[in-house]
């Protein structure tokens, strides 16, 4: 079968950088989904993007698509023909759906039963004739934002400047938003030219000549490669940020790499805001010397060649003097006013309509710190230092650095509360308690700073779940999920002893005594322990905790969740072992017969009948003993699973639902009562095993 190559590029007004990568990946993903589902074979796959156009060539594309035989199942025989052995409307409409005739028709049998079936040939189409499809492609891709323009109605991320589509050398006929299929595509916005391709396998090298690096990839390395350079040259160090590094990848089509300074006078501010103006407002890159210590210069990508570059470089060290010179002014404005006074503007500041003031979220935070700092045991100056931190956790949120510099929060707040005086462990914690911010992020490293990031952060979940507002799907504008997986995360890394039932509670009982919340405070505690149960999941999904181990684990209470993951562990690690499946299905037992049990209903040793039962109490006597003064979560499992030979054994000489009700309820009361020790450990019987 002969093969042609296949490119589709869309050329658009400038994409957002961070649109860039994820839209490329999507429009190549569905483009191969598409040729699969047509049948239609195809060879190596590249995706192309710049901030101008998103693109893909698919090798070897097949001219047709794949012919197809298949059998097709219809009704049951007895469906298909009538009493009098005619074909019944059922087998008619059946075969005039797959395109046959009931003379087309054969009997095969399944499971005992003969079914309708007939064989269909479907001869494939050319691939030409079907790639006007692609079309809806684009039309269906989906962006974080969209927008419509002039008077169509597309909504896509940018307007849509050019379309080319070519199947090998033969342009591909169709039409979006206006504008028509062809084989011109656009070079350097400045330095390139309008070409047309002759064929779909020249596109790379083509746009090469006109100033634009089609492949991100390429685009990457050399501007790693060019830092590389201008470390090598001036004695550099240029620590390479990995989001910068995409974020700027996805801003040029031709990169050139430039350096430029600032006055060192600017270096007297704190290194965050240093960094943060050159990165989050500049996309700069920091330079510092081989001691890690910040240099009066930055880095920056041009969109462009090598020409004019110190020009280039003079407008860009304008542009930063004119941010480092606020970031300055804002940094000595700051420092005259007192935290108390800062803590006064919060009363003004509402958090949310229905929350109340940034004031009276401090508040409900700080009662929540100490009532968690109680609860773990914490000594007396920890206590007071953790209330203070509390107080003063968000009064950086009204200084003038973090109004312009928001990615700055928690980071000032420690900065100023320093010079303020404030204890070291104070200011720690002010920026601490943030932490994690991110996927990537540490837990806060100090006691103080994580009681307080965890009250802060179920307060923040309680207190939307409290008046309705809670994700679903991919809407979550406050960023709960995070929130919660930060919970979790603190509670797994620091071991603390405190169930999360306990801290749901503490949450929602705070909200109750602030009056905030609409909705049933069971439903509220309910919610949101399912909420932190996905979190969970999804934490021991990473850890590599197979799923039904998980769900195991997760069925009842969370209880304290280094318990939980290590339990999780202890299951994972032992499920190869090869008396793991007979240990589970001898706990399994135990505790799917418990549930006959009746609650109120206590052992009685006097009524055991045989040696079996004395046996299997006697031997969970003495794990109940030791049971809760073992250290490890392995101990705990080792301990369950040495009832398996007095479990057995009571099984296989014991009828547990005697006739005689005496001994049946008292051989459930025992089951029961071991049972709750392994559930507590977790549902042995929702795990599977072969």
């Amino acid at each position: 079968m002969s093969k042609r190559d296949l490119l589709l590029e869309i050329g658009l007004e400038e994409l957002p950088a961070r649109f860039v990568t994820s839209s490329m990946e999507q429009l190549t993903d569905r483009i191969q989904k598409w040729l699969q589902e047509k049948a239609i074979e195809f060879g190596d796959v590249s995706a192309f993007s710049s901030p101008r156009r998103l693109a893909v060539l698919i090798k070897d594309v097949a001219e047709s698509q794949r012919d197809i035989n298949e059998e097709a199942k219809g009704p049951a025989k007895k469906i298909a023909l009538d009493a009098q052995g005619n074909w019944s409307k059922a087998a008619i409409g059946f075969t005039r759906g797959q395109g046959v005739t009931v003379d087309d028709i054969f009997f095969k049998e399944i499971a005992g039963v003969e079914y309708v079936h007939v064989k269909k040939f479907i001869k494939g189409q050319p691939t030409f004739n079907l790639l006007n499809e692609l079309n809806q492609i684009i039309s269906s891709m989906t962006f974080p934002k969209n927008m419509r323009w002039a008077n169509q109605e597309l909504r896509f991320a940018r307007p849509i400047k050019w379309i080319a589509a070519l199947f090998g050398e033969e342009v591909i006929p169709f039409s979006l938003a206006d504008v028509e299929t062809g084989r011109i595509t656009k070079g350097h916005r400045f330095l390139g030219e309008e070409i047309s391709l002759s064929n779909a396998l020249s596109y790379e090298e083509e746009l090469k000549k006109q100033f634009v690096i089609v492949n991100p990839s390429e685009r990457k390395a050399l501007i790693l490669e060019q830092l590389k350079q201008l470390e090598q040259e001036n004695g550099w160090e240029i620590p390479v940020d990995g989001e910068l590094l995409e974020e700027v990848t996805n801003l040029v089509e031709f990169p050139t790499a430039l350096s430029g300074t600032f006055e060192e006078e600017f270096l007297e501010l704190p290194e965050k805001v240093l960094i943060t103006s050159m990165k989050e407002h500049q996309r700069y890159f920091p330079v510092k010397n081989a001691s890690g210590e910040l240099l009066p210069y930055f880095v920056t990508v041009r969109n462009g060649d090598d020409r004019n570059l110190k020009i280039v470089s003079k407008g860009n060290e304008k542009v930063l003097r004119a941010r480092l010179s606020d970031a300055s002014f804002f940094y000595k404005e700051d420092q005259k006013v007192e935290i108390e006074t800062s803590l006064k503007k919060l009363e003004s500041i509402v958090y949310h309509e229905e929350l109340g003031t940034l004031a009276e979220k401090v508040s409900r935070v700080k009662q929540f710190t100490l009532d968690l700092s109680e609860a773990l045991g914490m000594t007396s100056e920890e206590k007071e230092h953790a209330k203070r931190a509390a107080e003063i956790s968000k009064f950086d949120l009204v200084t003038n650095m973090v109004y312009e510099f928001p990615e700055l929060q928690g980071y000032m707040g420690e900065r100023y509360a320093r010079i303020k005086g404030e204890d070291e462990a104070v200011a720690a914690a002010v920026n601490e308690h943030y932490m994690p911010r991110h996927a990537d992020d540490e837990v806060p490293p100090s006691i103080i700073g994580a009681v307080l990031s965890v009250a802060e952060k179920m307060d923040t979940i309680s207190a939307f779940f409290s008046i309705g507002i809670i994700p679903s799907g991919s809407q979550d504008p406050y960023a709960l999920r995070r929130q919660a997986s930060g919970v979790v995360n603190i509670l797994t890394a620091k071991k603390w002893r405190i169930s999360v039932e306990e801290l749901v509670e503490m949450a929602v009982s705070s909200l109750q005594k602030a009056s905030i919340g609409s909705r049933d405070a069971e439903e509220v505690r309910n919610d949101i322990l399912q909420f932190l149960k996905a979190r969970v999941k999804h934490l021991l999904a990473e850890e590599g905790i197979r799923y039904d181990i998980a769900d195991a684990l997760l069925e009842n209470q969370l209880g304290t969740l280094s318990s939980l993951v290590e339990r999780a562990q202890v299951l994972e690690s032992r499920k190869q072992d090869p008396d793991f499946k007979g240990n589970l299905e001898a706990l399994s037992r135990v505790i799917n017969l418990a549930s006959k049990a009746e609650d109120t209903y206590q052992i009685n040793e006097a009524k055991f009948e045989n040696d079996f039962e004395r046996a299997l109490y006697n031997k969970f006597q003495s794990v109940s003993e030791i049971y809760g003064t073992l250290s490890t979560e392995a101990e705990k499992f080792n301990s369950l699973v040495s009832l398996k030979s007095e479990i057995e054994d009571f099984f296989e000489h014991t009828m547990v639902m005697s006739e005689d009700p005496g001994l049946r309820k008292n051989r459930l009361a025992l089951l029961k009562a071991i049972s709750g020790y392994i559930r507590q450990f977790a549902e042995m019987n929702k795990i599977i095993v072969s």
